[in-house]
């Protein structure tokens, strides 16, 4: 089990109260809110082995060179050195250190890597896996992954994690006309204005989605242009036409990463904590109460 966990704190500070705070008064809503994820996520789908994958960087400079809008609109500011800094609540951002320290006491793998994208950290160890992968994440980027023959599936969450979107190659067919393979050219080709994606002027979801199916992939569909006997309107074929510069680089933005140098780590999900001082005194600090005992229990059953 994979966890996109950037996408999943975000969705437990914005789902549970911001009143459920620690002793000194700080906010711990999102801490609690991810650890009741987890506790919820095992408990119903007992993983083998399970890892929280991070954004070491959310905005990679090898995918704003290609694409300069590439999540533009999220930047709270710029740095000359490093990744830019990425606009998020204020009384969120605290608490990505205490996630961060919780996760590594229990014990749980905690993965990110410079230069890249929690996303690139999934599709690396899902290219690795040798069995089933239940991918976690409240982003639909990742239904590229989606493959029945690989077991490889993404859980979206559609209210907390209580109620999630098994997300196979069928439901894809139904949703949007594509297996996981061809999502990642479906996005590309229809934008995606969450991440500054301009995608092709004119080129809607059912859209690309028929271009898709009439012509295979993202190359059929380029090739077409050229081919004055396929079937193509005028404006679509001049549009994609005007937009090859964008095809061109498109795809090495929008496709995750396959070969993400991965750190060494056991990611068997633990029954124990990994340091069990250190996650009391955090317990303790940030009033981590029932959330944190229900993991444990749940972890150690």
């Amino acid at each position: 089990m994979l966890l996109d966990t950037a996408s999943l704190y975000f969705r437990a500070y914005f789902g549970v109260p911001d009143s459920v705070k620690a002793p000194d008064g700080t906010p711990v809503n999102a801490v609690r809110g991810l650890l009741d994820f987890i506790d919820r996520l095992v408990k119903d789908h007992r993983p083998d082995a399970l890892v929280a994958c991070m954004d070491a960087d959310w905005r990679p400079q090898w995918r704003v060179d290609l694409i300069p809008s590439y999540k533009a609109h999220r930047v709270a500011e710029e740095h000359e050195v490093g990744p830019d800094e990425e606009e998020v609540p204020d009384t969120l951002s605290p608490q990505v250190p205490v996630i961060e320290a919780v996760l590594d006491a229990l014990g749980i793998a905690r993965v990110g890597v410079e230069g890249y994208e929690a996303d690139d950290v999934i599709g690396t160890f899902t290219a690795r896996a040798q069995g089933p992968v239940d991918i976690v994440t409240g982003d639909r980027d990742l239904y590229q992954l989606v493959d029945d023959a690989r077991g490889v599936r993404v859980l979206y969450p559609l209210k907390g994690v209580g109620t999630l979107q098994l997300t196979d190659e069928a439901w894809l067919r139904e949703k949007y006309g594509v297996d996981g393979r061809g999502y990642a050219d479906l996005a590309l080709l229809r934008g995606d204005p969450s991440d500054g994606l301009p995608g092709v002027p004119g080129i809607g979801e059912k859209t690309a989605a028929k271009l898709l199916a009439e012509f295979g992939d993202l190359a059929g569909i380029m090739a077409a242009v050229d081919d004055p006997k396929a079937k193509l309107t005028p404006s679509q074929r001049k549009r994609l036409d005007e937009s090859r510069p964008y095809v061109a680089v498109a795809p090495t933005v929008v496709r995750v990463a396959g070969d993400v140098p991965l750190p060494d780590v056991d990611t068997t999900l633990p029954r124990a904590p990994r340091d069990s001082a250190g996650l009391d005194e955090l317990a303790v600090r940030w009033g981590l109460g029932g959330s944190l005992q229900r993991l444990l229990g749940t972890l150690g059953a």
